[in-house]
């Protein structure tokens, strides 16, 4: 694939367009499969940036894609095929979209993100300061910025339509989705992240902490969905320089809230536009977290 794609919409013949988020489009192609796309866009402090950051995409699909055939087995989910010559022919018209979209299952999704975290910092870190506990969970006292935590914690948030997701107890959480649904989401989001991060510590990558979604799918089974494990919807910090005690260097998109930090922004839309420089070594920090974990370089489509 070549060039940029920030509105897929654009580029989809045949397919309606059910939804449209800050990176993924989603579409129907049929009663029980959707296509998610995922465009260049970039978000930061829910603000959609106007710079897209070249083949962001293609890393988001096929770190995804990587990690949901690693889980295979140890956890049911909703993909189907990323091949895009596996796919109906309504998507297959559609050759831009070869490397950036997956077929997926359709699912009733929980309204909830299952976050886990296993050392502090973003909102667990400010929470922390403020209160000595994240999300009910009582932390030991003199914890430093990014510190590893005794164990690894379930600290779930709100789905917001728009704005910030809110931090939630568990038991705010089980009024949400009942007791049941709770228990199984916390039991599957911190096995999946004790699996992966003991893998990704072997590839010389810290996931410093990650968020995961999961739907119901037509037979009432729980499905892993969305994006999992990306520089997105993770903290990914290196482990050869990694000290505790202030902010790490990151392969995520951290990398682009601190240069916006800088500016002279109030974090409300329209949000300024990136540097060539800033894009450039975004799209490098993404591509190299892929070539990390999965031991191999990101061919184009």
């Amino acid at each position: 694939m070549t060039g940029l794609l920030t509105a897929s919409q654009d580029v989809v013949k045949g397919l309606s367009l059910l939804h449209s988020g800050k990176v993924r489009d989603v579409y129907e192609v049929d009663a029980g499969h959707l296509l998610l796309v995922a465009t260049d866009r970039l978000s930061a402090f829910d603000c959609i940036l106007p710079t897209p950051i070249r083949r962001k995409g293609e890393v988001l699909t096929a770190l995804s894609v990587f990690w949901f055939r690693m889980l295979t087995g140890m956890i049911d989910h909703h993909l189907v095929t990323a091949e895009l010559d596996e796919m109906p022919e309504s998507v297959r018209q559609n050759e831009r979209l070869r490397g950036r979209s997956v077929l997926v299952k359709r699912t009733k999704v929980f309204p909830v993100e299952c976050v886990v975290r296993g050392y502090l910092e973003g909102s667990g870190w400010k929470d922390y300061q403020a209160t000595g506990e994240i999300c009910g969970h009582k932390l030991p006292a003199g914890l430093r910025q990014c510190d590893k935590l005794p164990e690894p914690i379930f600290t779930p948030s709100t789905k917001a339509p728009k704005g910030h997701d809110e931090n939630i107890s568990e038991n705010e959480m089980i009024k949400i989705i009942g007791v049941e649904a709770a228990n199984e989401l916390r039991t599957k989001t911190l096995a999946i992240y004790k699996h992966a991060s003991d893998y990704a510590l072997t590839r010389g990558i810290i996931i410093a902490d990650t968020k995961f979604e999961f739907g119901l799918d037509k037979d009432r089974r729980i499905l892993l969905i969305d994006e999992v494990l990306t520089p997105d919807s993770s903290r990914f910090w290196a482990v050869d320089t990694y000290q505790p005690g202030g902010p790490q260097a990151s392969f995520d998109k951290q990398f682009v809230r601190e240069y916006l930090e800088t500016l002279d922004w109030d974090k409300k839309p329209p949000a300024p536009p990136l540097p060539d420089e800033i894009a450039e070594a975004t799209t490098e920090r993404y591509l190299h977290a892929f070539t990390l974990l999965t031991g191999k370089e990101l061919m184009s489509s």
